[in-house]
């Protein structure tokens, strides 16, 4: 705001007592001088500067006499902001000597001061500007300084890099002037070439290459220099100094001037018999076993793809050795002694089929022997009995006389077209015959086997996958007493809707989920189901509802919380625990430890029933049928047939002889698979209390159970 009353207040008055005036002031200044400050300041910001500036040159001109020194300090504190343009020099002492007086209505007679103060102001500014000056200078100067020195140590590095990796190099390397003189060579191409360091230094290099090379590396290295190439490399055969011939891989580079001349040539060389000859050793260890320096499995495949080719033998057998229980060897006496023993195996091969075949270590206890066109099969499996003879002779290691036996698989085929893999296949599978059928004994390939082998692998394979889709489920087989006929007892038999294969009962299917790991889903699954639905019965029915009888697993039996997962499944489901009946294998007690038969007795005292299941006349455990707390036997198979009429009379001696001892025990006895009404009558005679089988009703499903029990 400006006073018009016709009276000068003091300056320091005014900007106390009317800041708007100055800021008023500091906004044209401002707007004249924004366009030429170089730096990025914002107009907020310039202006709040340039207030400031403003209170300093009042004090400077108010004071008497006025304060050049203040006019000097606005001056720096301008470069100070970047206000470092001719330009906005020239702006602002015009503007200030203008528009200051009239603006803060200041004395007339103040323009003398202030015309110092501004005089200050551009002395102070000069100054400030000048120091400006010489400190970028210096610090460009510095810089300067710095990066040379950066340079210089940068080349030292990368010389002394360099010059490492050529004395070092076990390549052989040679700098050659564009004059063919040799300018420098490290130490392995003196090695290579056998020269002596003042000898190669006075020959010129092209006196190096055989003569027969000479024309070509000539026109090289003139492409080099006109820049048609960037490097050359290739083969090329030297000179060494008593004129020996060494086949050498060289690559060349031309190094040129800052000018872009030509300087000299940088050629590296490397020795290629050397080279050969470690690539020949290494296809040689890649391609044989270090151990018994037979071919390996790479190798063998390689045989095998050859012989199935067009240029192929018409026929050939395979005969694949695989030893048995090989790990008893090493778990008994180590590795080191297992590897001699394999090395003894290998030789026994060498001695049988040497000149006949060619034999490959293929696996870590395995060899393979391939024979092109055999004059027969017989004869080569001959050999392989031959072979599996010698076998049996023992190592004797530290009086230790140890002998291994095999199992071998043998496969005949004609060859031209054959699949080489397939072949592999075909004798693995071979071998797993010979040693399912009792090891240390070969087997011949059987295509009608091997067929059937593989549709039961198709359908282990798919039971994962039909339980997901929900294509099996439980049936239950009526258990009859055999005094009035009535309902005792169901036995769950779990079935599988295969959506091509129609219903499979579990003897078609679940000796196959031992392989796969499949046997204690299934298991579970059958159990839970069962549970289920007898739990439904027993609250539909109560007291009439009939006991479930079902197989426990011997894999189940292993399962540790066995006790827990039965008290938990018949608490979910309701159903009492007496009327739960599981059927163990006769074979269950032998394979079982003494936990898991404390295990079975612990559920025993809980209410759950165990039958020994399937007696046959089978060896079964004494010591842990005395563990076990059987609630009963059940008899099966050629027991319950041996009682039909017109069967053989040993049979027939041999059921009744074992039921009679079994009534000794004073447990109820049952049957499976009766299938007549003579095998009933005389299972009555014997003391059986129930049965089921064919002559009793087939399994049917729970809906079924249930009417049949509505119906009593």
């Amino acid at each position: 705001m400006v006073d018009h009353s016709g009276t000068t207040p003091e300056p320091r008055a005014t900007l106390d007592e009317f800041p708007l005036v100055r800021e008023d002031f500091a906004h044209r200044w401002t707007s004249l001088i924004s366009s030429t400050v170089m730096s990025n300041v914002p107009r907020a910001e310039l202006e709040q500067v340039l207030a400031s500036l403003t209170t300093q040159v009042l004090r400077a001109v108010s004071a008497d006499p006025p304060v050049a020194e203040l006019g000097r300090r606005i001056g720096r504190e301008m470069v100070e902001h970047d206000f470092i343009s001719s330009e906005t020099l020239e702006r602002s002492i015009a503007f200030i000597g203008e528009s200051l007086i009239p603006h803060f209505h200041l004395p007339p007679t103040w323009t003398g001061r202030l015309v110092r103060v501004l005089g200050s102001l551009a002395a102070g500014y000069s100054d400030a500007l000048r120091d400006r000056t010489l400190d970028q200078q210096e610090l460009s100067k510095t810089a300067a300084v710095i990066a040379t020195r950066r340079a210089e140590e940068a080349r030292h590095d990368s010389e002394t890099k360099f010059r490492a990796v050529f004395n070092s190099s076990a390549i052989g390397i040679a700098v050659i002037g564009v004059d063919d003189r040799m300018l420098d060579f490290n130490e392995a191409l003196l090695a290579l070439l056998h020269y002596d360091e003042d000898a190669l230094r006075s020959v010129r290099a092209s006196s190096l290459l055989h003569p027969d090379e000479r024309d070509a590396m000539t026109v090289a290295m003139e492409r080099l220099a006109a820049g048609e190439l960037e490097h050359f490399r290739g083969e090329r055969r030297l000179l060494r100094e008593d004129g020996e011939v060494v086949e050498t891989l060289l690559a060349l580079s031309l190094v040129r001037t800052p000018a872009g001349e030509p300087a000299y040539f940088v050629s590296m060389i490397e020795n290629m018999n050397e080279l050969r000859a470690l690539q020949s050793q290494l296809v040689r260890q890649s391609l044989h076993d270090v151990q018994t320096g037979l071919a390996n499995r790479q190798q063998y495949l390689g045989w095998l793809e050859n012989a199935a080719g067009t240029q192929g033998p018409t026929n050939l057998v395979l005969a694949h050795f695989d030893i048995d229980g090989f790990r008893v060897v090493n778990d008994a006496f180590g590795h080191d002694v297992g590897n001699r023993i394999l090395v003894d195996f290998a030789n026994h091969l060498r001695a049988v089929f040497d000149g006949v075949g060619r034999i490959a270590r293929i696996g870590p206890d395995e060899f393979g022997v391939l024979v092109r066109d055999p004059e027969d099969t017989p004869s080569v499996i001959a050999l392989v009995e031959e072979a599996l003879d010698l076998l049996t002779e023992p190592v004797y290691i530290d009086h230790h006389g140890i002998g291994v036996t095999a199992s071998v698989g043998v496969v005949a085929r004609r060859s031209r077209g054959a699949d080489a893999s397939e072949l592999l296949r075909c004798a693995d599978i071979t071998v797993g015959w010979a040693k399912a059928d009792g090891k240390a004994q070969w087997a011949l390939y059987d295509r009608e086997r091997d067929l059937r082998d593989r549709d039961r692998c198709v359908l282990a394979a798919s039971i994962p996958g039909g339980l997901e889709l929900g294509e099996f489920h439980v049936d239950y087989q009526p258990v009859r007493s055999l005094e009035d006929g009535s309902l005792v007892a169901v036995e769950a038999k779990l079935r599988w809707d295969h959506p091509e294969r129609g219903v499979l009962d579990p003897e078609q299917f679940l000796p196959l989920t031992a392989s796969t790991g499949m046997v204690l889903r299934l298991s579970r699954w059958a159990m839970a189901r069962a549970c289920e639905d007898a739990g439904a019965w027993f609250a539909e029915f109560g007291a009439a509802a009939p006991v479930l009888s079902m197989d426990l697993i011997s894999r189940h039996c292993q399962e540790p919380e066995l006790v827990a997962e039965i008290g938990q499944l018949l608490q979910r489901t309701g159903l009492p625990p007496h009327l739960l009946r599981f059927e163990l294998h006769e074979s269950l007690p032998a394979i079982i430890t003494e936990d898991q038969a404390d295990e079975l007795d612990i559920l025993a005292e809980r209410g759950v029933r165990l039958v020994l299941d399937q007696l046959a006349g089978g060896i079964v455990s004494r010591e842990r049928v005395r563990q076990i707390p059987l609630h009963g036997l059940k008899f099966a198979g050629a027991i319950v047939h041996g009682l039909a009429e017109g069967a053989n009379l040993i049979d027939e001696s041999a059921a009744v002889a074992l039921m009679k001892w079994a009534a000794v025990l004073r447990v109820p006895l049952m049957a499976d698979d009766v299938r007549t009404e003579t095998e009933a009558t005389r299972l009555t005679e014997l003391g059986i209390s129930c049965a089921q089988g064919p002559f009793f009703g087939a399994p049917v499903s729970a809906d079924d159970i249930r009417a049949l029990l509505g119906e009593r």
